[in-house]
């Protein structure tokens, strides 16, 4: 953590930005079926970065802890989304093998890439999500149904695997997805939410189990912060019902395009971090 003038440990402002970073989680894994990762991530590789984590593992422990923090988050979301009937679970079904194997590749994967390259995927994806989210695309469909079965299973898998690598919930990737088979943006979001619980599960068991002689944070467990997660998680079960709510009161378009212009900034700073020189926050 950061430190004092008298060589101590300032504690408080590391809690009070874990805390807020996961209220501010719950309300977007609510309302855009994001898992709350897209900015969990970025806001854990800055906080790290402040409390003097090293460089070269902080965005990996950022990664692996937002994925943890995902599992109570998705539980509480999709709850939310279920109640209003936005959640597709004959795709879930269809798609929960391969995305659930993608996950747990996509974090051995991640676990053994460099910084750079971790940074560099995550801005990358949320720019062209973002990019079909604000641009007007709204009638533009690669067919009219999801595919499911077997034959359809690399994009599910692509979908788990690019998403664990991300440490987020899947819905950056699944959503855009989704509405390009014609599927309703509301429904889109909601069946995202329970995709984030198929992602995060065996991701984080495969970040759990990953070893490292990179020096870590106290209170690290193979990649994955507990401290972080205490601290972020109740945060966004208390706060995803609220941005669930918050979904269902406003129209397609400006759903979509509030995704759009969120994933647009943090693509932006995400990029910056990849690009910058070593050892910047």
């Amino acid at each position: 953590m950061a430190e004092l003038p008298g060589g101590g440990i300032d504690w408080l402002p590391m809690v009070f930005a874990l805390v807020a970073t996961g209220a501010i989680g719950g309300i977007l894994a609510g309302l855009l079926g994001v898992g709350g990762g897209i900015v969990i991530v970025p806001m854990l590789d800055y906080v790290l970065g402040i409390a003097g984590t090293d460089p070269a593992a902080r965005m990996h422990v950022a990664v692996a802890t937002s994925l943890a923090t995902i599992i109570p988050t998705a539980l509480s979301s999709t709850r939310a989304h279920e109640l209003r009937g936005a959640v597709d679970r004959g795709l879930a079904r269809a798609w929960a093998i391969p995305i659930a194997v993608g996950a747990a590749l996509g974090a051995v994967i991640a676990g053994e890439a460099r910084t750079a390259v971790l940074t560099a995927v995550f801005g990358s994806v949320a720019l062209l999500a973002a990019l079909k989210m604000i641009l007007p695309f709204d009638e533009w469909r690669l067919g009219e149904r999801v595919p499911r079965g077997w034959r359809a299973a690399p994009l599910p898998f692509g979908i788990g695997l690019v998403s664990s690598v991300m440490g987020i919930g899947g819905g950056t990737v699944s959503v855009p997805a989704m509405t390009l088979y014609g599927e309703p943006i509301h429904r889109a979001v909601g069946t995202a939410a329970l995709f984030g619980l198929l992602i995060s599960v065996p991701g984080t068991v495969a970040y759990l189990v990953t070893r490292t002689d990179v020096s870590l944070p106290w209170g690290t467990v193979g990649l994955v912060s507990v401290p972080g997660v205490l601290l972020i998680a109740p945060m966004t079960m208390l706060c995803a019902p609220l941005g669930a709510r918050l979904a269902h009161s406003l129209s397609r378009r400006a759903l979509a395009a509030a995704f759009g212009l969120f994933l647009a900034l943090v693509a932006a700073r995400m990029l910056w971090r990849s690009f910058a020189i070593p050892g910047s926050p």
